[in-house]
């Protein structure tokens, strides 16, 4: 069952040009619309990888169909959507929302932290778990994530991961797996990662997932953010299932590449 949107915070940054939503029942979601600019099949993406991040048991943000309604947009100047100099109103109906991790009214979110405030995310261990999704789903872009301050305080932070429309190569539904790809861009969030090891228990998870947790996944998905393309979904989580017994290998790879973002990796381990 679909939220409500029921008020505009603000624009968001971004290729996909999100908006900031209040919904009916009392959460903010980051809102992708349909008519985006990066495609409509990015809200498939951002359904389905949030949807088999979180089965993994990673911090990724809750995913939900959001309806819009055209009054909404009739009445609000500021849900439109940028084509060079051309705007359009943003599509009313189904549209893709992932919930906020915090009240952003009340709670800073930052997506950027220096490297000794890294050492205080509490759920640091995750990134780990996240190259595992990110290899798997073949994560075109770099990892994303937001951090908000700990509900216990004391300078401490925690992590979400956010922004899956680029899994599967974004709208081409392929896998052009790469050595780097998936890897967050500060590489100190792998410092504590010393081996194979590190990368359980979603390695594991990954590996024993069975086919009816991608069938229930791609049931959440509204038909209008592929077009009804059946066939091309099926093809989609066939391969899918395909490569989970494949990302472990993946990760040596991304090891041997990138030696620096794991220097206490022991081959001993």
């Amino acid at each position: 069952m679909a939220q409500q949107a029921v008020e505009h915070v603000r624009r968001l940054r971004g290729g996909a040009q999100s908006h900031l939503m209040r919904c009916d029942d009392g959460h903010y979601y980051v809102v992708k619309f349909q008519n985006n600019p990066q495609g409509v099949r990015i809200l498939t993406n951002e359904m389905l990888g949030a949807k088999l991040a979180r089965t993994l048991g990673l911090p990724v943000s809750e995913p939900e169909v959001i309806e819009v309604s055209e009054w909404l947009i009739e009445h609000t100047p500021e849900l439109y959507i940028q084509w060079g100099k051309k705007r359009m109103p943003c599509a009313s109906g189904f549209q893709f929302g992932s919930r906020f991790p915090c009240d952003p009214l009340r709670t800073p979110v930052y997506d950027f932290l220096p490297d000794a405030q890294l050492e205080n995310v509490t759920n640091r261990d995750t990134f780990c778990g996240m190259l595992v999704f990110d290899k798997w789903a073949c994560n075109c872009d770099s990892r994303q994530s937001v951090f908000h301050a700990s509900a216990g305080g004391g300078g401490k932070y925690v992590a979400t991961m956010v922004d899956q429309g680029f899994c599967f190569n974004a709208n081409e539904w392929s896998f052009p797996d790469s050595p780097l790809r998936g890897l967050y861009s500060r590489q100190a969030v792998y410092g504590g990662g010393t081996g194979m090891e590190s990368f359980e228990p979603y390695l594991g998870r990954l590996e024993n997932l069975g086919d009816e947790f991608l069938e229930e996944a791609a049931g959440a998905v509204p038909p209008e953010w592929y077009d009804g393309d059946t066939d091309g979904l099926a093809q989609l989580l066939n391969e899918l299932a395909e490569r989970r017994g494949r990302v472990a290998e993946m990760i040596l790879q991304c090891r041997f590449s990138a030696p620096q973002s794991f220097p206490k990796w022991r081959w001993d381990a």
